[in-house]
């Protein structure tokens, strides 16, 4: 099969903002404790912090964590993570049947944040907390000392401010599973004073309020519409959620999904054009993504647990996704449209970051790995910086259950000016045949492959484990040539592929 790609110099979607490649870490079965969090293991700092996951997390270059949740943080009484440790209380987390030590807080997260690089995004409690305890945490976190919040944190031993710039007000508040749950009314009234009174404490801060928890919510997309048309004014994103199943087993469906994600950005989009021009407002609302990632392949081990037949452990095994070479195709895919959709998702976080449907895997006591989607996601957020192209693509398609004629062929194109670089991200969906394909790269002068790494695999199941870390990995391209203003590439069937030009 022949594919054909258009790339131009000048036909461009967007810059692509760094915070896309973007992750999230919730007080969830080992996310913390045992994942980022262990101070008995051989590799922990001062703090307790796993050296070697801090290792892996640097590596990955993130701009940005959300913390503490996701569900957790709609119960979850902030102040109980701050103050001497041996006086936090220890809770039941409602959402996931557990309990937490709350030995880690917003301390603790902001020490590790600075060891790997990275700022925090911090989510606010409006589930079963309000007003008034959001402006506290914020004065807490952000307040001059001479106050009593910015005088309590200099007394739990950090004087100058945390400067967090991003807040969440709750989350997937639209989902009656949700503790707190309400009516896109009732959220959008609460997300709007609540935003109002930590705008008269900063202007400058970044605030998202909750968009739908997934696309399928029978609510979706009217909670949109209601929910922005109370904070149009007072926020700079919505936040979106979705994650990506096969639990079907049917390859060519599964890999179709970012179809519908695609759509779900689109609709939320143009629900955001509609209320701003309903308001005649000047303001642009974005997308933050703030969670998205596979995650189905855990759930028969995690009812145990959720259904509470454990009691309330601490730190159990959950949602603990073994991630195979299937899902490195679908998480190319996905990340291949948040980067043809930059122009108005500004904000993405993998969910999660440690253990919990994650890209890193951690062993208590023992040894850190990458999963088999870690790859797909560094390789975007390490060559993924600059300008997304408008590709014109040509490829023989298929059709899916969510979508009619989804092309075998997912690109997505950066080209990074200062650094003089051209990156194709691509991904044949297709499971037996192989895409000759050819990029006509217009407008960019002469270039030269500088890198291709692929990742294919005889075993869609192949995954990368504790007793086999390595079993899916990328290795380097061959075939890959650029002949004048041509690049030509075989891309194999069922692969990955990143390839990289240095333009002269």
């Amino acid at each position: 099969m022949r594919a054909s790609v258009i790339a131009h110099r000048d036909f461009c979607i967007s810059a692509i903002d760094d915070r896309v490649y973007g992750a999230f870490l919730e007080h969830l079965g080992r996310a913390i404790y045992t994942g980022i969090y262990e101070p008995g293991h051989k590799t922990a700092d001062k703090h307790g912090m796993r050296g070697d996951v801090a290792k892996l997390v640097r590596d990955l270059n993130i701009p940005l964590v959300r913390y503490p949740g996701g569900n957790f943080v709609s119960a979850y009484n902030w102040e109980d993570g701050i103050g001497p440790r041996e006086t936090r209380p220890t809770r039941l987390d409602l959402a996931w049947h557990t309990s937490d030590s709350n030995a880690v807080g917003v301390h603790e997260f902001s020490d590790w944040c600075d060891a790997v690089g990275t700022k925090m995004m911090l989510a606010i409690n409006l589930g079963s907390r309000g007003l008034d305890e959001a402006r506290n945490f914020v004065e807490y976190v952000n307040g001059p000392t001479g106050s009593y919040w910015g005088d309590l944190r200099k007394k739990n031993g950090r004087a100058a401010p945390f400067d967090v710039k991003h807040w969440c007000l709750g989350n997937e508040m639209d989902g009656p599973w949700q503790v707190g749950h309400k009516t896109a009314d009732e959220y959008g009234r609460l997300a709007s004073e609540t935003a109002k009174t930590l705008r008269a404490f900063d202007k400058s801060l970044e605030l998202i309020v909750c968009g739908s928890s997934n696309a399928d919510m029978a609510t979706y997309p009217e909670w949109e519409r209601v929910v922005l048309e109370h904070t149009y004014e007072s926020v700079d994103h919505i936040s979106l959620h979705m994650y990506f199943a096969n639990r079907a087993k049917n390859t060519a469906n599964y890999l179709a999904l970012n179809h519908k994600l695609d759509s779900y950005i689109a609709t939320v989009s143009s629900t955001i054009d509609y209320v701003k021009a309903k308001k005649r407002s000047k303001r642009k609302v974005s997308i933050s993504f703030d969670e998205w990632n596979v995650w189905y392949h855990s759930n028969a081990a995690d009812r145990a647990v959720l259904d509470g037949n454990g009691g309330w452990p601490h730190a159990p095994r959950l949602l603990e996704d073994i991630y195979n070479f299937e899902d490195v195709l679908q998480v190319g895919c996905i990340i291949n449209t948040f980067i043809r959709r930059s122009d108005v998702v500004k904000i993405a976080c993998i969910a999660q970051l440690v253990n919990v449907i994650a890209p890193i895997m951690t062993e208590p006591g023992g040894a850190a790995w990458r999963q088999t989607i870690y790859y797909p996601y560094y390789f975007a957020s390490i060559f993924g910086r600059g300008t997304a192209l408008q590709l014109d693509v040509t490829s023989p398609s298929y059709d899916a259950d969510v979508a009619a004629d989804v092309p075998y062929l997912d690109i997505s194109g950066v080209h990074d000016e200062a650094g003089g670089t051209l990156t194709f991200f691509a991904v044949n969906r297709h499971g037996t045949e192989t895409l000759e394909t050819s990029v006509s790269l217009e407008g960019f002068g002469e270039a030269a492959i500088i890198d291709h790494q692929v990742m294919t695999h005889d075993n869609l199941q192949a995954a990368n484990t504790l007793a086999n870390p390595n079993a899916v990995t990328p290795k380097k391209g061959k075939g890959a040539k650029v002949a004048g203003n041509r690049l030509t590439l075989r891309l194999a069937p069922y692969s990955y592929s990143m390839i990289r030009l240095k333009l002269a």
